[in-house]
């Protein structure tokens, strides 16, 4: 009788949510903003916190005295960039850093921003079943014909992630060889909140 082959483990995996900017564009941290009577950074913290995903790392720098209290009833790693200013590639080495401290048997993280009301449990659940079903070392979110964030990477990228620098981020491994990439079109996302005037839209949405 053959042998079945058994099922592959589920990933261990790790979120980052990046939340050091200074908010320029919006004249306030947005990360303080509230929908439906919640700051945005709580918004995105309880969504990875109903994922399958552990730890949720919480990177702060710009307006960190302000935000560390209304993130302090959740089960969240808080971690300091001191060189936020920089820009996003720092936030991206200081929340993989953390993930990695936090335990060596971690197989993925996923970099996610605070500022996509339409982020979720379900977002994070996609992404981690596309990686499953196609074995990709990248797997992103697809809105307005590009790759962003949300955005999955196995630890083969770690080290890369933890090299980056300047304000591009990982937007150069997502969008690098395609055969190591798996798109998930989440179309909802490609709302974000930059603007007084994206806040404006965001609120005359119905149940907002």
């Amino acid at each position: 009788m053959e042998e079945k082959s058994s099922a592959p483990a589920e990933l261990r995996c790790g979120l980052v949510i990046l939340a050091a900017g200074a908010s320029r564009r919006m004249g306030s941290p947005k990360q303080l903003i509230e929908l439906n009577g919640k700051p945005l950074i709580v918004r995105a913290a309880e969504a990875a916190l109903a994922a399958p995903v552990w730890p949720v790392v919480v990177v702060v720098g710009a307006n960190s005295t302000a935000i560390r209290p209304v993130l302090a009833h959740l089960p969240v790693l808080i971690v300091e960039n001191s060189a936020w200013t920089e820009g996003m590639a720092s936030s991206i080495r200081e929340g993989i850093g953390a993930v990695r401290q936090f335990s060596r048997g971690i197989d993925a993280a996923i970099l996610a921003l605070c500022d996509q009301p339409a982020f979720s449990s379900e977002t994070v659940a996609r992404l981690l079943r596309a990686q499953r079903e196609t074995g990709r070392g990248i797997v992103a979110a697809r809105y307005d014909g590009r790759l962003g964030a949300p955005a999955l990477f196995t630890r083969e990228h770690f080290v890369s992630l933890a090299s980056l620098t300047g304000e591009e981020g990982a937007r150069d491994l997502i969008n690098g060889d395609p055969a190591r990439v798996a798109a998930v079109d989440l179309p909802e996302l490609a709302h974000d909140l930059d603007t007084p005037a994206d806040l404006n839209r965001e609120r005359q949405q119905p149940g907002n």
